[in-house]
């Protein structure tokens, strides 16, 4: 892409700038948030204490990370509540991938979704490095660096399960299952602000190039697992491949609206208007 002016602080951008500046911190932070949700339910029931704890840390990273892209967004003037505890599931743009309930007690699930979630994650953070957006540059050193430990965590796990028949039997029903979907984290949120995001220079690559990219990853590091994807084999991956619902525009899972009920009732049931934070903006530090 050609390069770009910078952008100017949240309180210069017009209103063109500041709703694409929204859109691409949405995808980011609620993509990292709901994901940390979905993690925390593995606490105290992965296979071993290692990977207990490993993946609790994973958890905490990403909830860290959402709270980095959040923070952002308050930027604009939006709260906790605003951002979270009252926001209307309908508007949350998550990909469907990260909404998905775990098989109850599949390993293999958490860790081809970690895997599947960490390859898109790398290529999305090496686009925002230089992005025009001189705040979304500022905090991507710090998430970059914790991913690469996720990925590699994920893909330790990965060849380790695929050593046996029944491992790599487990791999391929989780790849099945969830590949659909995490073709849903380069879905458009919408194609003309999509397009915008690429033209202001927000991020150096477009969706459709990162997808290419990731399938030029993910499908052959299966296959040398003896695990075959559902577009092995296709040049292209074609709607037929996605789910119906895709969560970048706004269509969900009923497993979604399940779980932001159950991570807001605590918040609903006390009559809370508003909420404290766990976490500090590092600006403040």
């Amino acid at each position: 892409m050609a390069t770009v002016e910078p952008l100017p602080g949240p309180d210069d951008l017009d209103a063109e700038e500041r709703e694409a500046v929204e859109t691409l911190l949405y995808r980011l932070a609620d993509d990292e948030f709901v994901l940390a949700e979905r993690y925390t339910e593995w606490q105290v029931r992965a296979p071993t204490l290692e990977s207990d704890l490993a993946l609790a840390n994973v958890a905490q990273d990403e909830y860290g990370h959402a709270r980095l892209w959040y923070d952002l967004l308050a930027d604009f003037g939006y709260d906790e509540p605003d951002l979270l505890w009252e926001r209307d599931p309908g508007a949350f743009r998550h990909a469907t991938l990260v909404e998905r309930p775990f098989e109850t007690g599949d390993w293999a699930d958490a860790i081809v979704r970690s895997y599947l979630y960490d390859e898109a994650e790398r290529l999305r953070l090496a686009a925002l490095e230089e992005s025009s957006y001189p705040r979304i540059v500022d905090r991507v050193g710090k998430v970059r660096g914790e991913e690469d430990y996720h990925r590699e965590h994920a893909t330790n796990w990965l060849e380790r399960l695929a050593e046996t028949e029944d491992g790599r039997e487990r791999v391929e029903d989780a790849v099945d299952r969830l590949f659909p979907h995490a073709l849903t984290l380069f879905e458009p949120v919408d194609p003309e602000i999509e397009r915008r995001i690429d033209d202001l220079g927000l991020r150096t690559r477009s969706l459709d190039e990162m997808g290419a990219e990731w399938l030029d990853t993910v499908v052959p590091f299966f296959e040398s697992l003896g695990v075959e994807t559902p577009v092995s084999g296709r040049d292209e991956v074609t709607e037929a491949d996605l789910p119906d619902a895709r969560g970048r525009d706004g269509s969900h899972t009923d497993d979604w609206f399940t779980l932001h009920d159950e991570f807001t009732r605590t918040y609903r049931e006390l009559g809370r208007t508003e909420a404290g934070r766990i976490m500090g903006d590092p600006d403040d530090e």
